[in-house]
């Protein structure tokens, strides 16, 4: 005795649709149908986040190899030209 009856329906579309208006009902069911599609791909990306994170069936590890040892830059052979000292002046004159 609780379920809605098909009157109760047709009275609850009628109300529907005079309080709406005909041409927003098809935009609001556009809208609605966008909301869905979102929310149910955002849910989807959740899950796919989740199986992502967790870790995968262990493997071998791999060989490490040291690293290549490259040729010295100029940069680290001559780090900067030296002054000899006889050219080296003294700012500050000595008191006599």
């Amino acid at each position: 005795m609780g379920a809605l009856q098909p009157w109760h329906w047709i009275v609850l579309i009628v109300v529907v649709v005079l309080l709406f208006g005909s041409k927003k009902l098809p935009e609001a069911a556009r809208g609605l149908g966008r909301s869905m599609r979102i929310f149910k791909s955002e849910v989807q990306e959740m899950q796919n986040d989740g199986k992502k994170g967790e870790a995968p069936a262990p493997q071998a590890p791999a060989q490490q190899q040291p690293p290549a040892q490259l040729p010295p830059t100029a940069a680290q052979v001559d780090p900067a030209p030296v002054a000899p000292a006889s050219d080296v002046r003294d700012e500050h004159p000595r008191s006599a």
